[in-house]
């Protein structure tokens, strides 16, 4: 008898024509930044956003096992139920202060958080402008509001102002952005961004999934980095990238933060993150606001490895803002460097033969990028060494000749 679910081997035999069908590794070793074994191997790691190491640290693990101890493993119950715990408590404050805000929203990830954000702000009858390179969770949180959504072209300002100033009689106005694009590796032109927002009474809200302990003195991301602090007031970030736990989190004024609580369904209907990944994230910014050469190595390396790459005839972008009208210049230094080849197919075969020289490097695919600009997403951790970037380079070099060299762009 046919089953209702037929279609779904013809869709899968679609997507493995197109080079989209996904596949889960399975990692066999604890999440250490620069080499990980896995089902296939052990692997070098380039393809983890651990990007200061910490996930494995010892430090973060003992303090997630003293947690382990006084209170269990699971939370129980959502936050505002029985789930929100002494350690959630302390986390939350900690977080709002080395934001340097009022307030912060702990949320089970940084997708949550961003979804949250979105659909709390803004609904029917009100305008978003979220930028075309925008994360998933941003995207996805867009279209859940309600909104008019109208996207500007990645990074352009100017085209942004357009579409605002064309849309008068809208009851809010929220731009959205990441601050360091995941996929792209370059940085948001935020301060122009900001002046757009306050000249049109608009709300801006900033991703700082990818930039959070890399960027700024405190290590808090860009924002901090450019002196945005008072100006860009809503931020998200992530507990599980440069942090090495788990989670999402929202900063900003104390009533906006009131309202999430009362009004984001992805906050009131989830079950509370662990107390165990509340300690960790605890102790990591401990680490990030006492060791700031975890983050100045990183960016060190970052910009040498990209001078390196260009000077070997590959396109890769300057990762700070283009204009001109930032007060604080930024390093070309993002740790996220993308490779475009453009097919996926390309990509993903270049992937493979990537991990059967031992490197893993992620192939990257729509719809986690728009059609043409599959890519290969190299991030950097602290724990990498100058000759682990010289066995990447030669790899790459090997694989991809002059011609798809100079093809490439990110």
């Amino acid at each position: 008898m046919p089953s209702p679910f037929d279609w779904t081997h013809d869709e899968l035999a679609r997507l493995e024509r197109e080079g989209l069908r996904r596949s889960l590794v399975t990692r066999t070793s604890p999440q250490l930044a620069s080499r990980i074994a896995s089902s296939r191997g052990t692997l070098l790691n380039f393809g983890s956003n651990d990007y200061l190491a910490l996930a494995a640290d010892e430090r973060l693990r003992e303090a997630a096992r003293r947690a382990i101890d006084e209170v269990g493993v699971g939370s129980g119950a959502s936050p505002l139920v029985t789930g929100f715990g002494r350690y959630h408590a302390v986390l939350a404050e900690r977080l709002a202060q080395f934001e340097h805000a009022e307030r912060a929203l702990l949320l089970v990830s940084g997708y949550a958080a961003n979804v949250a954000v979105v659909t709390a702000l803004v609904g029917r009858g009100d305008l978003i402008l979220s930028d075309a390179r925008n994360h998933a969770s941003i995207i996805d949180g867009c279209r859940l509001a309600g909104a008019e959504i109208a996207i500007y072209r990645h990074g352009d300002v100017e085209h942004a102002r357009e579409l605002l100033v064309s849309r008068p009689g809208v009851r809010r106005k929220l731009i959205i952005t990441d601050s360091l694009f995941s996929m792209d590796g370059d940085i948001a032109p935020l301060e122009s961004l900001a002046d757009l927002a306050e000249e049109h009474g608009a709300m801006l809200v900033v991703d700082e999934a990818h930039a959070t302990g890399v960027f700024g003195a405190r290590g808090s991301g860009v924002v901090e980095a450019l002196g945005l602090e008072s100006r860009i007031a809503v931020r998200v970030g992530t507990l599980s990238k440069s942090l090495g736990s788990s989670g999402g989190f929202i900063v900003g004024p104390a009533s906006v933060i009131d309202l999430l609580m009362s009004t984001a369904r992805t906050f009131i209907f989830s079950t509370a993150g662990t107390e165990a990944a509340a300690a960790a994230a605890l102790k990591a910014l401990e680490i990030v606001e006492q060791e700031p050469a975890l983050r100045a190595s990183l960016l060190a390396m970052s910009q040498t490895f990209r001078a390196e790459l260009r000077s070997r005839g590959f396109q890769v972008q300057c990762s700070a803002p283009a204009t001109g009208s930032q007060k604080i210049p930024l390093p070309d230094a993002s740790q996220i460097i993308p490779i475009v080849l453009g097919d996926p197919l390309r990509t993903m075969q270049v992937a493979q033969q990537l991990r059967e020289r031992g490197i893993w490097v992620p192939g990257i695919r729509p719809p986690s990028v728009p059609q043409g600009q599959s890519l290969l997403r190299i991030s950097l951790t602290s724990a990498h060494t100058s000759s682990d970037l010289d066995q990447l380079l030669s790899e790459l070099l090997a694989l991809l000749p002059a011609a798809s060299r100079e093809n490439s762009r990110s």
